[in-house]
């Protein structure tokens, strides 16, 4: 079922169309689109619109053509050949219909030159974490206008949102799969001392791997197992690059050692399905919980700046809120 038509204007309809909550500002999506791709800049900047906004009813896809209209959206050009067109605001009766509950504004992603991109051939296989292979089965994106999906798919997960693959097939990622965090500080943590935050939360966690590198500094490989919900691995070292992300803070806000925090389930392939079974989904919620307060507690102790697994910047207040999803997941089953 296709809702393109009623979200974005008519010249957009064979877009992939990305639908956000409208708490989300031009001005985030563009920091979103930097964490990913080089050079991302307003070939026409976005103009505010005070007029009402449009309410469902008979005759709210008229009157979300003429807000569009008047909302004067910009475009935001997206590498070499590729943009983002919005935003668009999202009629109140069309966001259920678009995946979501609340006001939305859609962002049309493709071509800024009004071509079509070249398709490749079949996937292999149509089941994959974010539905890309199910969407796009008669013929995959390649080169930058998959990075493009990609990225619509890695913002709907963070913000809540819906993506449109080619206006027609719903791709509607879970926030709640979203477990891997990594700190990027400018002091480093003991190794002893990040094993303790670590037992603080799964009591049987222990070093699995400790070496020291010829510059003096060193790299050290944490685990915690738990007989049901997988294991926690916590990987610290120092790096000479750190993600797209973190460009826009001062540098004192960063450093170049990391703690990357991911969670290892019991059956690892349902990390790459769309539709994981009901334990894994249990699993998974209480070691996000644990994951997000192993992130806090190191935040407290060396500061830095935290990065999700989708490559984007995350705050200590989005951290937080992961830890209140499941208050139950005090600590891991051992």
């Amino acid at each position: 079922m296709s809702y393109v038509q009623t979200l974005v204007p008519p010249e957009h309809a064979s877009n992939h169309v990305l639908v956000v909550p409208d708490s989300w500002e031009p001005a985030q999506v563009k920091g979103l689109a930097d964490a990913w791709f080089p050079d991302v800049q307003w070939l026409r900047e976005p103009q505010a619109d005070t007029g009402p906004r449009p309410t469902g009813g008979a005759r709210f896809r008229g009157m979300a053509a003429e807000r569009a209209q008047q909302a004067e959206p910009g475009v935001l050009g997206i590498g070499t050949e590729h943009g983002a067109a919005g935003p668009f605001p999202v009629a109140d009766g069309l966001s259920p219909q678009a995946g979501l509950s609340g006001s939305a504004a859609a962002y049309a992603l493709g071509r800024v030159d009004g071509m079509f991109d070249q398709r490749a051939g079949r996937p292999v296989s149509t089941d994959d974490r974010d539905g890309i292979s199910r969407a796009f089965a008669a013929g995959l994106p390649e080169g930058e206008e998959l990075r493009l999906v990609q990225w619509g798919v890695a913002v709907a997960r963070k913000t809540g949102g819906t993506l449109l693959a080619d206006g027609r097939q719903l791709l509607h990622p879970d926030p709640t799969s979203a477990v891997d965090l990594t700190l990027y500080a400018a002091h480093p943590v003991v190794a002893g001392e990040l094993l303790g935050l670590l037992r603080s939360l799964v009591a049987t966690a222990e070093v699995e791997a400790q070496e020291s590198a010829a510059d003096g500094t060193a790299r050290t490989r944490l685990v915690a197992r738990t007989p049901y919900d997988g294991t926690i691995v916590v990987e610290a070292e120092r790096v000479e690059r750190v993600p797209r992300a973190l460009a826009g803070l001062e540098w004192r806000e960063y450093g170049p050692h990391v703690a990357r925090m991911s969670w290892l389930p019991q059956d690892s392939f349902e990390l790459e399905v769309e539709r994981p079974s009901g334990v894994h989904v249990i699993a998974r919620a209480r070691m996000r919980v644990l994951v997000a307060r192993l992130a806090l507690l190191l935040h407290d102790q060396v500061g830095g700046a935290m990065v999700d697994d989708g490559a984007f910047l995350v705050s200590t207040a989005e951290v937080e809120r992961r830890t209140d999803e499941q208050r139950t997941a005090s600590r891991a089953w051992i």
